[in-house]
């Protein structure tokens, strides 16, 4: 029997959502439409702001939480137009909200996530059950509620006998090794600082195809500097947002350097992401020779060309190659986790987030 789920996701990028209808048969998935639709300026710039603290937090926390409904809403409007599919028609939807916050195991030993969302205004805007809240279980159970993505995409682009490493670089990279024992974790930053950096040199929201990073020169001692962030030699399991690679940071080891031009910054960031990454798989996925990278940074060109020189022995390749275009790898993650709760079936691996066991994630909000 085929059933419908719809899967969205909203990213530390902060570009916007995207949405995908995916049939479940037999337990094979595909992905039968797509949608997108970018933020405002003025729903992003708020988003951002709320991931550091500020004036009047919590209503402006939740009149964004709204907002955000009203993209997600108008994203799986635009599925079920395409496809032809009622509200009647789909089992669930998987919305993963838009995470302002991530600080497992700090503080009180348990520590947070929170990610803004309401489901519950999702579940009557759509007439959909919702499946929502999805890292709260693993971080109450010990772990690091991320990344999530590793269960999925052994599903996906796993194959026996055959270590295969899938790279996903939205706003944070994160890295799933899948063989004997599935691995994963967050690699450092990804999109986010170059985002930043080339939004206030340039007034671009983003480097498009790392054009103006590859017209620049790395400069090694402040790619030393970054590289010297502690994070980044921490052994998984691990996991990191805006709360630690941030303009601020960005700002603090800038200092000294105030005399290098902009563009080599960005080259220098650019670096930065790929030399993390391949640390981590020089690291831990020495037996993987396949690289499948997904989100926004696989439509990076110049940020592609760099993961493949630092990792000569692996073929690097977009995820487009392997059944699923890059933008819609994480969507059609939460689709599945969304299935998984209605099933009452594991979400995470514990291998991966360090929790005490697997769990079954998610908050369901019936139609």
């Amino acid at each position: 029997m085929r059933e419908l789920t719809i899967g969205l996701m909203s990213g530390t990028s902060l570009d916007g959502v995207d949405g995908v209808l995916v049939a479940f048969s037999d337990g094979a998935l595909q992905v039968l439409q797509h949608a997108t639709q970018a933020f405002s300026l003025e729903a992003k710039a708020e988003l951002l702001a709320l991931n550091s603290p500020g004036g009047n937090e919590l209503h402006r926390a939740a009149l964004a939480a709204n907002a955000l409904v009203g993209v997600y809403a108008d994203v799986v409007q635009q599925l079920l137009e395409r496809s032809g599919c009622s509200a009647a028609d789909i089992q669930a939807i998987g919305a993963h909200g838009q995470t302002v916050r991530h600080r497992p195991q700090e503080f009180d030993g348990t520590g947070y996530t929170l990610q803004l969302n309401n489901p519950a205004l999702l579940a009557e805007r759509t007439d959909i059950t919702v499946v929502a809240d999805f890292r709260s279980r693993d971080v109450a159970a010990g772990g690091q509620g991320a990344p999530l993505v590793p269960a999925f995409h052994r599903q996906v682009f796993g194959r026996a006998g055959e270590a295969i490493a899938v790279l996903n670089i939205g706003g944070i990279s994160n890295l799933s090794l899948l063989g004997e024992q599935i691995l994963g974790f967050d690699c450092g930053p990804g999109n986010a600082l170059m985002d930043y950096w080339c939004q206030q040199h340039t007034g671009q929201a983003y480097d498009a195809d790392g054009a103006w990073a590859a017209s620049g020169t790395v400069q090694p001692a402040l790619l030393a500097a970054l590289l010297a962030e502690p994070y980044l030699g921490k052994a998984p399991p691990k996991s990191t947002g805006r709360d630690l690679f941030n303009p601020a940071w960005l700002a603090a080891k800038l200092q000294g350097f105030a005399a290098l031009a902009p563009i080599d910054v960005q080259a220098t960031l650019t670096e930065l992401t790929a030399s993390a990454i391949a640390t981590c798989m020089d690291s831990y996925g020495k037996n993987s020779k396949l690289l499948i990278v997904c989100g926004g940074g696989a439509l990076n060109g110049y940020l592609m060309q760099r993961l493949q020189a630092a990792l000569p022995a692996v073929q690097v390749q977009s995820s487009a190659a392997h059944g699923l275009p890059p933008l819609q790898v994480e969507a059609a993650a939460f689709a599945w986790l969304a299935r998984q709760a209605l099933l009452l079936q594991p979400g995470n691996l514990a291998s991966v987030t360090g929790a005490r066991g697997n769990r079954v994630l998610g908050a369901i909000y019936p139609a």
